[in-house]
């Protein structure tokens, strides 16, 4: 007879002495008495894989995250055993592995440690759904602080916070709630001027204590699958964050119209409105490059078909907005209406493309057309399809972009707010439950989107957003923070989590500008819209019933202030696309917290308003109300106010004065900000000459343009200028050098050179070492020059 049916509660379980060691070429095995494996793969010189099997049985080696294009390759790598310790060792940094405990440490070459386990790795069975909840505590050395971790509307330096990653719909959100819609388990790590990042590959529910509970101890663990993280050495921070996006990819270039200004609300419509909409921005002056349509555009909020009523011709809508020089934006959800008259039902139904429950029925759950079922996204097939359901929409009527919403999924009327764990997933030939699949769901959703709207949109460049991401998402889609709230606490919380997600590998996001719950007044839409211009993707949206956000709802005043901010943003355009340039080639975040640009300053540890947009760009929002300027931190080296060209000395907080139509906004000296006119619309103009504010510097400094067709893939094929200018100032004469690469001709031929700051008056100027006239220049009393854009070498002396 059994008289004891109860499983044994065994607790953490940990790794106990390794018995047995291999390598394979740049893989190390350690195998436990107890049957734990640790696999270590030695990546590039800087960065780690660690996998941790129990019961001698890795699970297969499948991640969504990873790119294809990730780097590989080292130049040093050598293996030591001692009595008591295996040492790997490459020409950056050192492992130690304990023969004991299977404890790690992790230190530079001269011996200092950069991060070290404290219980390492342990694990606990999970008798109700099986598998392991799987566990890691490292050691927080002194001082330390923690970055990254993707959209939490908290802190920036995430130091004694604990947080956790499963995509949710989160409505009105408020300041510190978590978890929110994105899920990137990614983070960095800074103590004595060293920084290392973490990025825990693993799609279940994770959870991070940044020393919460215990003060001296940084913790992770995950609800099922595999421990399996990556660790990346700089020790800059900026090494840090670009290893971990060349890990996870990086987007293709979108077309520059998707980084103008772009206006939303849930909803515009009839097309009476939409139309109304587009000729009231033209006739105010106010600059726009899109119009979104919500979920009112659709038949009964069926995806991928028109209300008629409301949009009886929308082909030739959007070919009318187009001549106006509007691209039309569509928002796309995954839901699909349970309907045996949808023919996308019916196709979905025949081939069996929906997700299923444990025990065999359809999931069901309620969204905006009511009862649904929501295609399984990490089936091949099932994206395939999906990808193209668009053809209509792109190739006969001419849609531009699409918005995919609500793809945590999102499920009305219950308590989880989404789907239910027992939901079964193909996840790519690996079945699993939506415990799995759950933070992929919206990934692999725009995922399929982006290729169909690649395929259909080309030989133009494909634009996309998404709510919800995991890491990597960033390689298919931009994306905005949800559904924020019009308060001023919620201005705060968008400039961190802008600054948080580009460090997080995504930096093409925004937020939605002046709240979409609620309604700001006016002075929170023009400081709002002040930051929002600074930020890769803008957009205003709102949720229509809170009452209208236009930028011309408020009164004259704000009016003109936004139209202002919005002509900064469209002038400023070849800066930000040559960021987003940098962001695409390099890693290089497109916004820079101060910590990331110098962390060597302890004072930027903390500070969360200020950032660096691109990097030589200081920007400070107002963040409360009736202020007439704020106490900002300027951060080391010298920098020129925007508004008066006045020169701080930084490293040091200051009283700068903001009245309601000014931003703090500062200048790197030595920074070449190159800008275009304003225009109406990208493209609406013919560029004819490039403005180019040059902001004199004693000593030296490097710029950059990058200009290209605006659209296509020509430059893939080397179509494309690159201008790399070298500043060097002395205190008579000033320097500058330009190396050009590529085969882009641009439409203008001239550089207009705004000298801000020069000590000196112009004397005489030479032209790749050939004196000039001053009249040949056109140099006026404003210290403006005129000249050739293929100049190699720029002389301006003076006295």
């Amino acid at each position: 007879m059994i008289t004891n049916t109860e499983l044994e509660y065994k607790g953490n379980l940990y790794p106990n002495q390794i018995i047995d060691f291999r390598q394979d070429v740049d893989k190390f095995y350690f195998t436990t008495e107890n049957g734990v494996i640790l696999q270590i793969t030695v990546l590039r010189n800087s960065a780690l894989r660690f996998r941790y099997a129990t019961e001698h049985v890795f699970q297969p080696d499948f991640s969504y995250a990873i790119s294809e294009n990730a780097s590989k390759g080292y130049n040093y790598l050598g293996i030591n055993e001692t009595n008591t310790e295996y040492l790997i060792e490459t020409s950056k940094i050192r492992v130690l592995v304990d023969k004991k405990t299977l404890r790690v440490q992790i230190s530079d070459l001269e011996g200092n440690i950069i991060n070290e386990d404290e219980l390492g790795f342990h694990w606990e069975e999970n008798h109700e759904y099986g598998g392991n909840t799987v566990k890691m505590s490292k050691i927080t050395q002194n001082a330390e602080s923690y970055y990254g971790m993707g959209d939490k509307a908290t802190h920036s330096n995430l130091k004694g916070k604990r947080v956790n990653n499963w995509c949710t719909d989160q409505y009105a959100y408020g300041k510190d709630q978590d978890p929110l819609y994105k899920a990137i388990p990614f983070y960095i790590g800074l103590h004595n001027n060293t920084a290392y990042g973490i990025f825990f590959d693993n799609t279940f529910r994770t959870h991070f204590d940044f020393a919460h509970e215990r003060r001296h101890v940084t913790s992770f663990w995950a609800d099922g699958g595999e421990m399996n993280y990556y660790f990346f050495y700089g020790p800059e921070m900026s090494k840090v964050v670009k290893g971990y996006t060349n890990l996870t990819g990086t987007p293709e270039l979108p077309p520059m119209w998707a980084m103008g200004y772009h206006q939303s609300k849930w909803s515009y419509f009839p097309e009476s409105n939409v139309k109304a909409l587009a000729n009231k921005f033209r006739e105010l002056r106010i600059p726009c490059d899109a119009l979104y349509l919500d979920i009112d555009y659709m038949d009964g909020f069926r995806c991928f078909t028109w209300d008629k009523k409301k949009f009886p011709d929308p082909k030739r809508m959007i070919s009318e907005l187009n001549e106006d020089g509007f691209k039309t934006v569509v928002m796309i959800d995954p839901g699909i209406k349970i309907d045996k008259d949808y023919s996308v039902y019916q196709e979905a139904m025949e081939n069996d493309y929906f997700c299923k429950r444990g025990d065999g029925p359809y999931m069901r759950g309620k969204v905006w057309p009511g009862e649904c079922h929501f295609p399984d996204f990490t089936n091949p097939e099932v994206r395939e399809w999906w990808a193209g359901l668009y053809k209509e929409f792109m190739t006969e009527l001419g849609v531009h972009a699409v918005w995919n919403d609500m793809n945590e999924p999102a499920v009305m009327e219950v308590p989880s707010k989404t789907a239910p764990l027992d939901t079964r997933h193909n996840y790519d030939g690996h079945p699993c439950t939506h415990r799995k699949a759950h933070n992929v769901y919206g990934m692999q959703m725009v995922r399929a989107t982006f290729e169909g709207i690649k395929k259909y949109v080309y030989p133009k460049r494909p634009f996309v957003i998404t709510r919800a991401a995991y890491a990597g998402t960033q390689r298919y889609s931009s994306t905005w923070t949800g559904d924020n709230v019009a308060t001023w606490e919620h201005l705060w919380i968008a400039n961190v989590q802008m600054q948080r997600m580009c460090m997080s590998g995504m930096s093409f996001v925004g937020s939605d500008i002046g709240g979409f719950a609620e309604q700001p007044n006016g002075e929170l839409f023009a400081r709002w819209i002040q930051l929002g211009i600074f930020h890769p993707f803008c957009r205003v949206h709102s949720s229509g019933d809170h009452g209208n956000q236009e930028p011309w709802s408020f009164d004259s005043d704000v009016t003109d202030i936004v139209r202002k901010y919005i002509e900064l943003r469209y002038q400023l355009l070849p800066y930000l696309y040559t960021m987003f340039w940098n962001y695409s080639k390099h890693g290089e975040p497109m916004l820079q917290p101060l910590v990331y640009f110098d962390q060597e300053d302890t004072q930027t540890h903390f500070r969360t308003d200020e950032f660096i947009f691109g990097q030589q760009i200081l920007v400070c929002p107002i963040q409360e109300p009736n202020a007439q300027g704020r106490r900002m931190y300027i951060p080391r080296g010298k920098w020129y106010n925007f508004w008066n060209d006045e020169v701080i000395e930084g490293g040091k907080e200051k009283w700068v004065e903001a009245d309601i139509d000014k931003i703090p906004l500062f200048i790197k000296e030595g920074a070449m900000i190159p800008k275009y006119p304003v225009q109406q619309y990208v493209g609406e103009l013919n560029i004819e000459e490039l403005l180019i504010d040059v902001y004199f510097k004693l000593g030296k400094e490097s710029s950059m343009v990058y200009e290209d067709e605006q659209d296509g893939y020509d430059y893939k094929k080397g179509r494309y200028a690159l201008r790399n200018f070298k500043l060097h100032g002395k205190e008579n004469e000033l320097n500058i050098q330009q190396f050009k690469d590529g085969t882009f001709i641009t439409s203008y031929k001239t550089f207009k050179f705004n000298l801000h700051g020069l000590p000196f008056k112009v004397t005489s100027v030479e032209v790749d070492n050939e004196s000039v006239s001053l009249e040949d220049i056109k140099l006026n009393g404003d210290n403006v020059i005129e000249i050739s854009k293929d100049f190699s070498q720029l002389r301006i002396m003076g006295k």
